[in-house]
């Protein structure tokens, strides 16, 4: 169920949007508010998934309304309601937060398309503020070997600035944590960080995905559809294995990042997007731009800073911290005390081939807790490690 706020001094237009919003769904739970202040006491006291708001109001104006809506729940998107008067104010919100402006009369297309893209919007927020909670803990950069301490360098400096970043390296390295720091060290943290798995998505669903899609665009269409280039709009977006994308997709990526525009499956029409790309992959790109696989327009854009993680095998001098960490982790996850790893396990674990990298450690690193004596031992590793 998505609620809904209407804040609309004019009784007539505030019962047409009721009505409207109540027909088109009946999952729609909307509410009324006369006024500004009306408005605000509404947001404080209730969980709201959208809020349409006029800008001509008594005592309390829309624009103030935003703004003061903005400063308790920063998460509510905001449609505003212009008359033909307040058309650059609207325009003017935009810059303030709101997701989207209509005129008056509205126009029931218009106004159904962006009640949908905001509430897809808000949803999309919201998962990425719970994934933000966990990345404290599942994305620390664990080591201090001179090739991580490298890394933790170029992303202190790259960070803070939109400079787009290309982050190289084999399966299970952690290009995806290098990914989250590059963000959550950024000024667009408080914005959303989507990732995209390019290579787990069908190349003929790649585009919809990424730039969205209206009603009737392709079969399964059946409503308008925002994309992650969309959803990531002030933040990062995230295109993990990039070389696997199709080459009618990287086209609409090169476009995006040359002219921040989008336009959305089946329709001309373009969106403009404010959004950091960062991109992984574990291929060889001017392989594959030799090959006629990869764009190397697209490669260039994308490489403007490189970042290659390296292999678990040329970071040995970690596996002792990150034995430790996962020990630690694994236990809070079972609900367990930490085992300790004697020496010997230790130094037997630093031999072995580790061509899974960081990934293949911690299963290995599980197994052990799980199977292992009290203190895990180097005949456990033999018996366990299955190497």
């Amino acid at each position: 169920m998505s609620r809904i706020l209407v804040v609309e001094d004019e009784a007539a237009i505030r019962r047409v949007l009721v009505k409207i919003l109540s027909e088109e769904n009946d999952s729609y739970i909307v509410e009324e508010a006369e006024d500004g202040l009306r408005g605000i006491e509404s947001i404080k006291d209730n969980d709201y998934d959208l809020v349409l708001c006029d800008i001509k109001m008594p005592k309390m104006d829309g624009v103030e309304v935003l703004e003061a809506a903005k400063k308790i729940k920063p998460e509510i998107p905001f449609i505003m309601i212009s008359g033909h008067g307040d058309l650059e104010t609207a325009v003017g919100t935009m810059r303030s937060g709101a997701f989207d402006y209509i005129s008056k009369p509205p126009d029931l297309n218009r106004l159904l398309t962006a009640v949908r893209n905001a509430l897809d919007r808000k949803e999309l927020v919201v998962a990425n503020k719970i994934l933000k909670k966990k990345v404290s803990k599942n994305y620390e950069m664990v080591g201090d070997s001179d090739e991580i301490s490298a890394i933790k360098d170029i992303i202190e400096k790259v960070a803070p600035t939109d400079a787009r970043v290309l982050i190289t390296g084999s399966n299970g390295t952690g290009k995806e944590l290098v990914a989250h720091w590059v963000h959550e060290k950024s000024q667009r943290s408080s914005a959303p960080f989507i990732e995209v798995n390019c290579a787990a998505i069908p190349s003929e669903l790649i585009e919809s995905e990424l730039f969205g899609h209206v009603k009737g665009a392709f079969t399964s269409a059946v409503k308008d559809r925002a994309g992650k280039f969309e959803a990531a709009n002030k933040g990062t977006i995230f295109l993990d294995e990039i070389g696997d994308m199709s080459l009618s997709a990287q086209a609409k990526v090169l476009r995006a990042l040359q002219e921040n525009k989008i336009s959305r499956v089946g329709t001309d029409k373009d969106i403009k997007v404010d959004v950091r790309v960062v991109a992984a992959t574990n291929k060889d790109l001017k392989k594959e731009i030799s090959e006629g696989n990869f764009r190397e327009d697209l490669y260039h854009r994308l490489a403007v800073i490189l970042i290659k993680v390296p292999s678990l095998n040329d970071r040995r001098d970690d596996i002792p911290i990150l034995i430790e960490h996962f020990a630690k982790k694994i236990a809070s996850e079972h609900g367990n005390a930490p085992k300790k790893f004697s020496d010997k396990a230790v130094k037997l674990l630093k031999s072995y081939d580790w061509t899974g990298n960081i990934r293949e450690l911690r299963n290995v690193v599980e197994r052990l807790i799980i199977l292992g004596n009290s203190e895990v031992s180097d005949a456990d590793v033999k018996s366990f490690a299955s190497k």
